[in-house]
């Protein structure tokens, strides 16, 4: 069976753009969308919320307790299906064909753990439903998520844009050759401009760059390169900002000076600031 773009879609302002750009993928790959909703554990079960209750009163309330649990389970299912129907005519309204959906319980990471061997390329929005407005906040999830597959993950923004240019921040490490061979190589990028950027590159960085760059020509891939100054994540989300780029790429794991960004608090702080999806390799 072929595999699929994994879409995690949830109640936030997020999903729309996650919707967005899993068409956009999948279309230029000739993939299927698959819409995942994951219904979080709910913070206390019946029986932990019983044993706060007084010895008399706890017979005559552990009915309607366990009332109440069920009634916000079947609300919190039907609320996940609904979620997933509007993600699909999402989907479809973006020319795509009827994607599958999958309402799953647990938690979020558990379920990119076993379906990352599915996936072809995986979109979580940047923030998750109840954090829209947190600016500072990533989600507790997000290295964990990371973490959890060898799946390429893109982290989508607030709105969706058609992906023209592309910047790939580079250090010659394994994630980023692996980024880099996956530009020359797929579909997704074909006919996109994309710039190597490295932040404070020697003489032998630099000397890496032009062979990324030459990698991508070859490839048919209109390219170029650019040496930065300064703290990576700062500068990075400025020159991305500045040159009107439409994703940024990076290796999930990386050395020098962009190690930093990488799974850590750094790249929090990248993907945090920088207004345009980031697309995520191990």
């Amino acid at each position: 069976m072929d595999k699929k773009i994994l879409a995690f879609v949830d109640g936030s302002q997020y999903s729309a753009s996650v919707c967005d750009y899993a068409a956009w993928a999948a279309d230029r790959l000739g993939a299927n969308v698959e819409l995942i909703h994951v219904l979080g554990r709910r913070e206390k079960a019946t029986s932990e919320l019983s044993g706060t209750i007084a010895l008399g009163a706890r017979s005559s309330l552990m009915a309607d307790l366990a009332n109440l649990d069920a009634q916000q389970a079947k609300l919190s299912s039907h609320r996940g299906r609904a979620i997933l129907e509007d993600a699909s005519a999402r989907v479809r309204g973006d020319g795509h064909t009827a994607p599958s959906t999958q309402l799953r319980n647990g938690d979020i990471v558990e379920a990119v753990a076993e379906r990352g061997a599915d996936a072809r390329l995986m979109v979580i929005g940047k923030r998750g439903e109840g954090h829209e407005a947190a600016q500072d906040h990533l989600g507790s999830n997000m290295e964990r998520l990371i973490r959890a597959t060898t799946s390429p993950v893109l982290v989508a923004n607030g709105t969706f844009h058609p992906v023209n240019k592309v910047c790939l921040a580079y250090d010659g490490g394994t994630s980023a050759i692996k980024a880099l061979k996956t530009l020359a190589s797929s579909p997704i990028f074909k006919d996109i401009d994309v710039t190597l950027v490295t932040v404070g590159g020697d003489a032998h960085v630099l000397e890496r760059l032009n062979d990324a760059q030459a990698l991508l020509s070859d490839a048919g891939i209109n390219a170029q390169h650019e040496n930065l100054t300064g703290e990576p994540d700062v500068a990075l989300a400025d020159f991305v900002e500045a040159r009107g780029f439409d994703m940024v790429v990076m290796g999930a794991y990386g050395h020098s000076r962009i190690r930093s960004l990488i799974i850590g608090s750094t790249t929090t702080a990248m993907i945090r600031s920088c207004k345009v999806p980031v697309l995520l390799m191990r």
